[in-house]
């Protein structure tokens, strides 16, 4: 019997049964105390009594009972995602009166759902506007500085200064762009078009990608993982996020260093990790990396703009993903992702 499992019920009852019980002896003493003859009525009559007790404590806590498992069915669903899901409370007593607050909780959640939904929306329409907005003078300016150059051969002051103005406004350029992305992210704009993709492929992709940059400063880049890993993801976004921390790896690697991307196929996940030899992240600075705009005082980086770690953990962490950093000073570090993967 289900009202029996409660052990407060439980105990309830055999508090009752044990008052009861006591009743009887007491009673039988008083009769025998007084003079009397026992009577054999009187154990019947407490049984009843007792029976009737028990009958009126098991319909009582029945019924709290099923009110329990319709408020708990009720809250099922409004978990379930039915937000017009209430408990009936109609009547008077401290149970009715918890119904009630539920019910007031979930009209509140309800409140600031539809509140959230429209301050993502209004950040959406804001975000697309500043797009606009932004991309049109940046794009102009690097026509007009593009221009200077092209007349400054004979100046080369003047054309030191325009190439100059072109790295900071590329450095402008990627710093709107990477705050658009987040914001994008955060607001809940970008639907990831997530499909089965060959983790060793995107991998060579990325090896493309920075193909020109490592040879240029001479740096290596090994890959090593099986070829059949799949990973359902959104590839372009994906493939940001990891060229994102590559591109950190390079930025403080030397000439002869190496950058390695390896990837396994786990029981429950698929695991990547990004593993350099370079200059190594200080322990202070270790907790501080994925924060916006976040400028170690003892990096001798000055031209990294601080979104591009954040910018990586967001997206990973859009893919259900986990991104966490090991490194040790002057030896190298190691970002390592794990992705939930159901078999």
């Amino acid at each position: 019997m289900r009202t029996l499992v409660n052990r407060d019920n439980k105990r309830f009852l055999l508090a009752v049964s044990g008052i009861l019980a006591v009743s009887l002896l007491l009673a039988e003493g008083a009769v025998r105390l007084l003079g009397g003859a026992f009577s054999p009525l009187l154990p019947p009559f407490f049984l009843l009594t007792a029976g009737a007790v028990w009958l009126v404590c098991l319909r009582y806590f029945g019924r709290q009972d099923r009110l329990m498992e319709q408020a708990v069915s009720r809250i099922d669903a409004y978990l379930a995602g039915d937000v017009t899901a209430r408990i009936e409370c109609d009547e008077e007593g401290e149970l009715y009166r918890l119904f009630h607050a539920v019910n007031s909780l979930a009209a509140v959640l309800n409140a600031h759902a539809d509140r959230e939904l429209r301050e993502k929306e209004f950040l959406k329409n804001t975000i697309s506007d500043i797009s606009h907005q932004l991309k049109t003078p940046l794009a102009a300016l690097n026509i007009y500085n593009g221009l200077i150059q092209d007349e400054a051969e004979a100046l080369p002051s003047v054309k030191e200064f325009a190439a100059l103005s072109e790295q900071e406004l590329d450095r402008m350029e990627t710093l709107v762009q990477n705050l658009l992305t987040m914001a994008k992210l955060e607001a809940g704009a970008v639907v990831l078009e997530k499909d089965r993709e060959n983790v060793a492929e995107m991998m060579r992709d990325i090896e493309l990608h920075f193909a020109y940059r490592t040879g240029q400063e001479q740096k290596k880049m090994i890959l090593s993982g099986p070829e059949e890993c799949f990973l359902s993801c959104d590839r372009d976004w994906l493939i940001e996020a990891i060229g994102n921390l590559v591109k950190n790896a390079l930025d403080h690697t030397e000439e002869g260093d190496t950058v390695r991307l390896a990837w396994k196929d786990l029981p429950n996940a698929v695991r990547i990790t990004v593993q350099d030899d370079g200059s190594g992240i200080h322990p202070e600075d270790l907790h501080h990396i994925f924060k916006r705009f976040y400028r170690s005082r003892f990096s001798a980086d000055k031209q990294g703009i601080g979104l591009g770690l954040p910018l990586a953990k967001a997206i990973i962490e859009a893919h259900g993903g986990t991104v966490e950093a090991d490194s040790r000073l002057g030896e190298g570090t190691a970002f390592t992702m794990y992705f939930p993967e159901k078999r």
